[in-house]
């Protein structure tokens, strides 16, 4: 996208609708965590889903409809336009399911918005945690739970993995990557090394409080939202072998001094 006047304009509505529905949301997921009415099924992947997921994205995806009705949708618990599209608002409702199944107040609600198959705009809410993130391409990466007091955020200035801190989620992905071995190697070279999971660990990293987040397995939904906090706090957000954004199934966060030498660390052993 290229930014200009006008473009900065509209994506500044973009980034207060978008805040306005998570304000939304934010209740919705709020008064069913901890519920003991809770209803919580197994989908077809074998990942948990609860009734506030659905619900939370049922009313996202009504909010868009009233007021973004000409744009492409895409959430995971109700699919949508799976190609890249002009305009295309990807949600994933609750991030950190089973967190929230358990109690665990580690989970937050992520919504983005792709233009011309380039994310442009993200924002990452956890009511459970009192935190909300967000940012938008040319705008700015910010934390507060409102415009008035709101923070802007910077990436770290760790440009030796003998001095950063790193985070995941789990081991276990890593595996069945067949990168086991190169993650630990990563994290034997670390000063420390934390498994905050999920979002958590990359919006720590657009804080500068972690230098390093990465993840072997992950949808769009995942990630889509992370990208544009992470970049316009300074940082670089990848595929672990490297593309740009996204796309690839699998991510890679750093601070942007770190990110070569990261990369270089997980390509250099396979499991065999």
């Amino acid at each position: 996208m290229e930014l200009t006047m006008a473009s900065l304009t509209r994506l500044s509505d973009d980034l207060a609708f978008a805040r306005s529905i998570i304000d939304r949301v934010d209740s919705l997921t709020l008064e069913r965590f901890t519920a003991g009415d809770l209803a919580v099924e197994t989908k077809a992947d074998d990942t948990p889903v609860t009734d506030a997921d659905r619900e939370a994205e049922r009313v996202i995806r009504a909010m868009l409809g009233r007021s973004r009705s000409r744009d492409a949708v895409y959430g995971e618990e109700e699919g949508g336009v799976t190609v890249r599209a002009a305009r295309r608002w990807i949600i994933d409702p609750i991030d950190g399911t089973k967190n929230y199944m358990r109690g665990v107040p580690v989970w937050a609600t992520l919504l983005a918005l792709e233009e011309e198959g380039e994310i442009v705009l993200g924002i990452v809410s956890a009511p459970s945690l009192g935190r909300r993130w967000w940012g938008a391409k040319g705008l700015g990466a910010f934390t507060g739970r409102s415009w008035v007091g709101a923070r802007r955020i910077r990436v770290s200035e760790v440009a030796d993995l003998a001095d950063a801190s790193i985070s995941y989620s789990s081991l276990s992905g890593w595996a069945t990557r067949g990168q086991l071995r190169a993650f630990m190697r990563l994290t034997q070279q670390a000063w420390r090394t934390r498994a905050y999971g999920d979002f958590w660990s990359y919006m720590l990293v657009a804080e500068g409080a972690v230098d390093v987040a990465a993840e072997p397995e992950l949808q769009l939904y995942d990630m889509a939202a992370l990208v544009p906090i992470v970049e316009e706090a300074g940082g670089s957000f990848t595929s672990l072998h490297g593309e740009p954004g996204p796309w690839g199934g699998c991510a890679l966060a750093t601070n942007g001094l770190l990110h070569a030498d990261v990369l270089e660390v997980l390509d250099s052993v396979r499991d065999g």
